[in-house]
């Protein structure tokens, strides 16, 4: 891709900037009728032969809370990466696979990099999302639409130059003045030289065919990695794991720190029948009482709505125990960080 100078506002390539708003924010000629055509009507795919696949990673950065982790969900089309309102929900490397046509695409969600705070687990998180974008052929670098402030600033001086990056404006459903969209544009062009911009949002399905027709122009011609029925890299038992965390942030809100965490101490499969015994880690005796709850009722809600959505992702019954263990100061210790699966 050719890194041209951004465009200043006096610049005639400008009118380059308000085309492509115009080009983003339009609907193609001749392709709505088949973005319309649901899953179930579409015929079975033709056979792909090895030297017409494409294949290829997309790295997903952003900062915490702009949709990173919904927007993984909806390319891969099945729950891989664990959302709720409080920031940096997802704390690893999650990847996802979806195979559209020709192309296959190896989605990498990331934590929200995290500059506010330097404890072990953040300097954790942060070497994840510097790992992801090391190595893909396509960077989505999703913020707000019409938003930028310094904590997106950060996470775009980190890209590599080298790298396409698509800045993908998501919940653009809630843009209400869209008319100021270019100027904001023509400030996020002068900041790096971005291969396209997609306004979007993850919950409409039309934007998520389009954004793999867009993403599908990066991935170079290679044989598939993996098998088109595979939909991630991670185990029943992270998943499970992932699962109770995000009941645990969802049903705590904000009373909880974020730094709480979940480990699976016992997997067994019995036939159709999951046995799952797991701990919930907090740093303090007071957070214990927060996921308990009076007379326990916390703890079996988070418990309860953990493994309806575990047996519905799996398609048969889960036994789910949870227990609470205070582990003080181990989002400080690089050794404990370490041992509940953090690299």
């Amino acid at each position: 891709m050719p890194k041209n100078p951004p465009a200043s506002p006096s610049d005639p390539a400008s009118s380059d900037l308000e085309a492509m708003l115009a080009r983003a924010l339009g609907r193609p000629q001749g392709q709505e009728a088949a973005q319309e055509t649901t899953q179930e009507d579409a015929p079975a795919p033709e056979p792909v032969p090895p030297q017409d696949q494409h294949c290829g990673y997309v790295a997903i950065v952003g900062k915490p809370n702009v949709g990173k982790s919904t927007l993984l969900n909806a390319l891969v089309g099945q729950k891989v990466s664990i959302t709720s309102r409080k920031a940096q929900t997802t704390r690893h490397r999650i990847t996802g696979y979806r195979t559209v046509g020709a192309h296959q695409f190896v989605f990498v969600d990331t934590p929200g990099f995290q500059t506010r705070h330097g404890n072990a687990l953040n300097r954790a998180l942060n070497k994840t999302v510097l790992g992801a974008v090391a190595d893909v052929d396509l960077i989505l670098f999703v913020v707000e639409a019409g938003r930028f402030n310094l904590a997106d600033a950060k996470v775009l001086d980190l890209l590599p130059r080298e790298v396409p990056v698509v800045l993908l404006a998501n919940k653009f459903d809630l843009v209400h003045r869209r008319g100021e969209l270019a100027p904001w544009l023509r400030s996020m062009q002068e900041r790096h030289p971005f291969a396209e911009f997609v306004p979007m949002s993850a919950k409409n399905p039309r934007d998520v065919r389009r954004l793999f027709e867009i993403c599908g122009r990066y991935l170079p011609r290679q044989p598939w990695m993996h098998d088109p029925d595979e939909l991630t890299d991670r185990s029943e038992r992270f998943m499970a794991a992932e699962m109770v965390r995000e009941k645990l942030f969802r049903l705590t809100g904000d009373e909880l720190p974020y730094t709480s965490t979940v480990v699976i101490d016992r997997f067994e499969e019995e036939g159709s029948l999951r046995r799952i015994a797991a701990t919930i880690v907090v740093e303090r005796e007071g957070h214990k009482g927060m996921v308990i709850g009076e007379k326990g009722e916390k703890l079996k809600r988070i418990g309860t709505e953990a493994r309806q959505e575990l047996e519905k992702l799996w398609g048969g019954k889960v036994f789910l125990e949870l227990w609470v263990k205070v582990r003080s100061g181990w989002a400080d210790d690089d050794a404990r960080v370490r041992s509940f699966g953090y690299e």
